[in-house]
């Protein structure tokens, strides 16, 4: 047997290796608690994979995991926040190629399309790593009052935000309302995209490997409305973005989010650009509560002036 052909032999005689995908929460990757999977397709129906099919128990278990992260997350430097998402940054300029696929694959477009999309993605992440230490100084600041006082005002993270990713953009959306809740020191639950959940649970293995804390972002796949539910009327859950609901839904989960006051991010219109357009500050501030300190300036010396 010639060289070429035991080659070809052995090439067609090895068996493909098939990912198996997982959620991601607390920093780990457990399969969903129900055992149940359902059948990922891409744009003409063609089987993809299998998806963890999350319940309930699944919601709370990453409610638990961000609200022990939150602690470590909020009180880092902004500058240190920053840090750790460029990492990821880097990460997913590494695994282009990976992402590129399973985009293409979601979203039905050309590889050139999706390369475009992937690299947008990353872009929107560096950018939002780059407002970690600047979005205080816009927000906040010293103000003007009568008296010999200070004060100041400072935001703050609002604590743990479920975020329902936007069905049919699949990485740059995701990572359009992921970036803005952690980059000010939130942490995030994540439901994916239902119908193209793949890029969110791989983004899932980058963020193992980029030095975020476990539990600042948990991912999440399955039914929308099955999980969204149970998190929006949590106890424990501060805020939801409804940008992945339809109307019906977003209604329903508004009116469950009323029971502990979360703050609500209704879904936004999204226009001829898409999630391409400039992003703007709103989604970092729609998750950022301000704190104001009064304190007095009292006297210098035995003048009495103040300083």
């Amino acid at each position: 047997m010639s060289e070429k052909n035991e080659k070809t032999e052995k090439a067609e005689s090895r068996l493909s290796v098939f990912k198996t995908y997982k959620l991601y929460v607390g920093g780990k990757f457990p399969r969903s608690e129900s055992g149940r999977v359902y059948e990922v397709t891409d744009s003409k129906g063609k089987w993809l994979a299998n998806a963890p099919l999350s319940s309930r128990k699944d919601a709370r278990d990453a409610v638990v995991a961000a609200r022990k992260a939150f602690g470590g997350w909020s009180g880092a430097t902004a500058y240190n926040r920053g840090q750790i998402l460029y990492r990821v940054a880097e990460m997913l300029e590494g695994r282009r190629e990976q992402f590129t696929r399973e985009v293409a694959d979601a979203e039905g477009l050309s590889k050139s399309k999706a390369a475009a999309q992937v690299d947008a993605t990353i872009d929107r992440w560096v950018w939002y790593a780059g407002w970690t230490d600047k979005i205080a100084q816009v927000v906040g600041g010293g103000n003007p009052v009568a008296g010999p006082f200070f004060n100041l005002s400072t935001p703050e993270p609002t604590g743990v935000v479920a975020v329902l990713a936007p069905q049919e953009s699949s990485f740059l959306g995701l990572v359009s309302v992921l970036a803005p809740v952690i980059a000010t020191g939130n942490t995030a639950i994540v439901i994916a995209s239902e119908k193209s959940p793949l890029p969110a649970l791989s983004l899932g293995e980058v963020l193992a490997t980029s030095d975020v804390p476990g539990g600042v972002v948990n991912v999440l796949s399955g039914r929308t409305a099955e999980i969204a539910t149970p998190l929006a009327a949590h106890q424990d859950v501060n805020a939801i973005d409804l940008a992945g609901a339809d109307d019906v839904l977003a209604k329903e989960l508004e009116i469950a989010a009323a029971d502990n006051l979360k703050r609500v991010l209704r879904p936004q219109p999204v226009d001829e650009l898409g999630w391409s357009a400039d992003p703007g500050i709103d989604r970092m501030t729609a998750f950022l509560e301000t704190k104001t300190v009064w304190h007095p300036t009292g006297s210098l010396g035995a003048s009495g002036s103040s300083y």
